[in-house]
């Protein structure tokens, strides 16, 4: 899940992350249901039945073996964070990153969590780790809503962040690799490059877009 489903009108108040979840949890389930729908539809007008039903058992296998191999490889970078965390590495980490991060949010205390949480959320999403990324980004969001005046209402710290959360510019896509490597790609760090370009300038073309809107708006 990615933080931007924890934003719907720009506030951030509890009720409304729930209104958020709970809607974005029905329109996926809404366009799953439509999928299903229609290639079971499709394959029984078509007579392609045993095809179907060979794709389901495939299908469901296939998730299975991924969903065990991410979670191995998610499990292993969770403890490496935890073991990061309580050795003291990470305000290494974050000090050494601390020029950058604060540069880009001005707003922020140098010393404040936040800058720990931001640090290492974008490091996380730097190596293509998303889903490990994303408790250290919620910790992130908490430790802004702790400098938050108006608790209802999102700051432009936490807008540059969701945005960079999202785009989330990744140098080596771990997972990525992981996944097509178990599945036989000749090639699995082909992507390394077109990912890195692809990122960079999403990244770039989101922060852009916010920062005219900010102007726009004021």
């Amino acid at each position: 899940m990615m933080l931007s489903d924890y934003v719907c009108d720009g506030r951030f108040g509890r009720n409304n992350v729930r209104y958020c979840i709970t809607l974005w949890g029905d329109l996926m389930n809404v366009i799953w249901f439509v999928l299903i729908a229609v290639s079971i539809a499709g394959a029984l007008i078509s007579g392609h039945t045993e095809p179907l039903t060979k794709a389901l058992f495939d299908g469901a296998r296939a998730a299975v073996d991924i969903s065990l191999f991410l979670l191995g490889i998610i499990s292993l970078w969770l403890g490496v964070t935890k073991i990061i965390e309580e050795s003291g590495l990470i305000h290494r980490i974050s000090h050494f990153f601390k020029p950058i991060i604060t540069s880009i949010f001005r707003s922020v205390p140098p010393d404040h969590p936040a800058i720990t949480s931001i640090t290492l959320n974008l490091l996380a999403n730097f190596f293509g780790l998303g889903n490990a990324a994303t408790p250290l980004g919620i910790k992130a969001m908490q430790d802004l809503q702790t400098l938050n005046r108006d608790k209802e209402t999102i700051t432009f710290a936490m807008m540059l962040f969701i945005v960079l959360n999202t785009a989330s510019i990744q140098f080596i896509p771990f997972t990525v690799v992981g996944i097509l490597s178990e599945l036989g790609s000749a090639q699995p760090s082909a992507i390394v490059v077109p990912t890195l370009c692809a990122t960079v300038v999403s990244a770039a073309c989101a922060v852009l877009v916010l920062l005219l809107f900010r102007k726009i708006m004021r």
